[in-house]
């Protein structure tokens, strides 16, 4: 991982992929996908991943010695997260068109 992008110690792409990406990742994912399932608005998923990002953070502090208060580090992950949870927001929602529309003929459900 470059260091202009991200700041880690000799591990860091290890455990970048670990705890940002599997870790977060999953978390990010399943909260994207619980925040569709109760129909609340796509601009709720950055406002949760704001939380989730710093828990993130705090983990690369707490367990692998990285720098806690890093504005960059925050926003990669905080990218990388949302991106996540958007997916899994995205995946939800469709699931949830098909069974409420899926009567519709697909050129006129909402959104298709």
């Amino acid at each position: 991982m470059p260091d202009w992008l991200y700041d880690a110690g000799p591990d860091g792409l290890l455990v970048f992929l670990f705890v940002t990406l599997i870790l977060g990742g999953l978390g990010a994912f399943v909260s994207g996908r619980a925040i569709a399932q109760t129909w609340r608005p796509l601009w709720h998923v950055p406002v949760y991943m704001l939380a989730l990002a710093a828990a993130v953070r705090f983990i690369h502090f707490a367990i692998f010695g990285e720098v806690l208060f890093s504005l960059r580090n925050y926003a990669v992950d905080l990218a990388v997260l949302t991106l996540l949870a958007v997916a899994g927001f995205r995946a939800m929602r469709s699931r949830q068109m098909l069974d409420q529309y899926g009567w519709l003929p697909a050129a006129d459900r909402p959104g298709g």
